[in-house]
């Protein structure tokens, strides 16, 4: 996986590399999935969500910029996959998951691996989780029509916030970037996400 679908795209953080040649993938998808786990393409996993491929979630954690002592905002656990990525490469991570269900399985994998510095709530992941902001990072793993208002209040200065805007079908993805209270807007790359749900985002 590395060595064909990173390393001979533009992935050249090498902290990165390393923490997805150790995370195992396999571990967060079903069982029937785990053969294709390590693809170049997302995967169902439940409830009408994915897990992205590998590919973008090493692009997505690389335009973080992270060094090791961040502490790092998650909107959308998923299977727990990029939680799981993100808490190799910095001090902590506050993850929000709107569907039970998945949450509750991404917390028994978090356990089985020992990522100890992974904490998990269920929420609208659309309010963020003030209670432990401001963030260094935060990545938001669906499309929303517009960047949520209280994720960009919780992001520190200096910090970098990722999501993926646009309508329902296609998606830009845009890397905001925080300094003395000023915020600047890049867009990246053309994605295509599930739908972020919530107050913030998309009505369900």
């Amino acid at each position: 996986m590395v060595q064909e679908q990173l390393l001979r795209r533009d992935i050249v953080d090498q902290r990165l590399l390393m923490v997805m040649s150790e995370v195992p993938r396999h571990l967060f998808v079903d069982d029937a999935m785990r053969g294709r786990a390590y693809g170049d393409h997302p995967l169902p996993i439940g409830a009408g969500q994915t897990i992205s491929q590998p590919y973008v979630v090493a692009s997505m954690t690389q335009a973080l910029k992270l060094k090791g002592d961040e502490k790092v905002l998650e909107i959308g656990t998923g299977s727990g996959y990029q939680a799981a990525v993100l808490s190799r490469l910095c001090e902590q991570v506050y993850t929000v998951e709107r569907i039970n269900s998945l949450l509750a399985g991404a917390r028994k994998t978090f356990d089985k691996l020992r990522y100890y510095n992974i904490r998990a709530k269920l929420d609208d992941g659309t309010l963020g989780w003030p209670e432990n902001g401001p963030y260094d990072a935060i990545i938001v793993t669906a499309g929303g029509p517009e960047i949520p208002r209280p994720l960009v209040e919780q992001l520190s200065d200096n910090g970098r916030l990722i999501i993926p805007v646009g309508d329902q079908y296609v998606q830009e993805l845009q890397l905001l970037e925080k300094n003395e209270g000023q915020v600047k807007i890049t867009d990246l790359a053309s994605v295509r996400f599930v739908d972020l749900v919530g107050e913030h985002g998309w009505n369900r």
